[in-house]
């Protein structure tokens, strides 16, 4: 699976906490330009790294009682979950250097 998968309030704790590799996933909306720009960064490092991170999506629209539990106030935010914790936060667009340098030491 190289790219990003689309969770929602039903599947979150089985895609991304229950993961056994770490989990970006990204919080993100439609009318959000940043989020836009960002998406085929992450795309790229999911094919890039695959089999060592999992690129997860979550409409924060559609998702709102995720976006609340996670402490979502701006987007895009991308948060780092390892063996179902949350281990990093990453808070708005950048390019794919300073995305990969965030993970580093995770994958």
């Amino acid at each position: 699976m190289s790219e990003a998968i689309i969770v929602g309030e039903q599947t979150f704790d089985k895609v991304v906490l229950q993961s056994d590799i770490p989990v970006l996933v990204d919080f993100w909306a439609a009318w959000c330009g940043p989020c836009r720009a960002v998406a085929p960064i992450l795309d790229e490092i999911a094919k890039e790294h695959e089999g060592k991170i999992r690129i997860a999506k979550v409409n924060v629209d559609e998702n709102p009682a995720l976006a609340a539990q996670y402490r979502i106030t701006s987007i895009p935010a991308m948060k780092v979950f390892k063996d179902g914790e949350e281990v990093r936060e990453i808070i708005g667009a950048m390019p794919k250097p300073m995305i990969e340098e965030h993970l580093a030491g995770i994958i």
